[in-house]
């Protein structure tokens, strides 16, 4: 009797359910045929890939051959290392700043201020790194650049910022959160908002400054979307950012500006190795899946948070 009773129940439920179902289908449909279904083009990380053969023509079969391959071939291990070192100083910096600022902005109590610091802050994520390259190079020009003819009037420099080493690497994450640091604080300004006020009240009526009601009433009310932000953002830990560093690297600087991505961009459409571009791809792929695994168990461990 229980189970026929429940059947009119689900079945009621589904037919409420069935426009969202319907209407996320087109959605679904897209990321299978533009997500999934490329995975089986993994394969050629184990053939010595000939495009003229075509995808299911008789390709050679090279087992492990091209990830030892990746390993022995110079600039790969480098490119890994670049990668890892940009990525988490982003992550970190990508938490702490949007924190930070929205924090601040909760702060004002002038309206018309406040949302043209907001506007100004948003503005930079917008463009994209094409313009925002071209932008930067002249910014950063050791000749003509606005930013050296400001360090000349103490002395200081002229820095090719975008063509040392020394200075590279820097010049990529600070631009990187610069860019977007601003849309990355209307995650962070709406959980504060979503704060009940009667605790401000109850912190204020028991002494609390402005500071300790940021440390004890808006951190706290925050974690959830903090540790949300960090489990996500643990995903791109070899992801330093394809389209920023394309448009401002050169040859001077692969020793700390080449990465993951624009490595493979060379070995797979420029050398035309395409099975060993597809190897590191494949690597990048299973290591960032692997990180983001952990990163939801941490999440679910420490933070008590789970995202599913």
């Amino acid at each position: 009797m229980q189970r026929t009773h429940l059947r009119p129940a689900r079945l009621k439920a589904f037919r409420k359910e069935l426009p969202f179902h319907l209407m996320l289908l087109p959605a679904v449909i897209l990321v299978f045929i533009y997500m999934y279904v490329p995975l089986g083009g993994l394969i050629i990380a184990f053939q010595k890939f000939i495009p003229a053969k075509g995808l299911f023509g008789e390709q050679k079969w090279v087992g492990l051959d091209n990830f030892i391959y990746l390993y022995r071939l110079p600039g790969a291990i480098s490119a890994l290392r670049n990668t890892v070192i940009i990525a988490f100083y982003k992550i970190i910096l990508h938490l702490i700043i949007p924190i930070t600022v929205s924090i601040l902005l909760s702060e004002i109590k002038s309206d018309p201020f406040r949302r043209t610091a907001q506007t100004l802050i948003y503005l930079p994520h917008f463009l994209s790194w094409i313009i925002m390259g071209g932008i930067l190079i002249d910014i950063l020009s050791p000749t003509d650049g606005i930013v050296n003819r400001f360090l000349g009037l103490f002395g200081v420099g002229p820095y090719f910022f975008l063509g040392s080493n020394d200075t590279f690497r820097f010049t990529i994450i600070f631009t990187d959160v610069w860019k977007e640091f601003g849309f990355n604080t209307i995650v962070y300004l709406a959980a504060i908002t979503n704060i009940d006020p009667n605790q401000y009240e109850a912190a204020t009526i028991d002494g609390a400054n402005r500071f300790q009601r940021m440390i004890y009433v808006t951190l706290p009310n925050m974690r959830m979307i903090i540790v949300l932000m960090m489990v996500l953002s643990l995903g791109n830990v070899l992801n330093a950012g394809f389209d920023q560093v394309f448009n401002l690297y050169s040859k001077q600087v692969y020793e700390t500006g080449d990465i993951l991505d624009t490595f493979i961009y060379r070995i797979g459409l420029i050398d035309a190795q395409f099975g060993v571009a597809t190897a590191m791809g494949m690597f990048k792929s299973v290591v960032s899946t692997l990180f983001i695994s952990i990163s939801y168990y941490c999440a679910y461990r420490f933070a008590d948070y789970r995202i599913f």
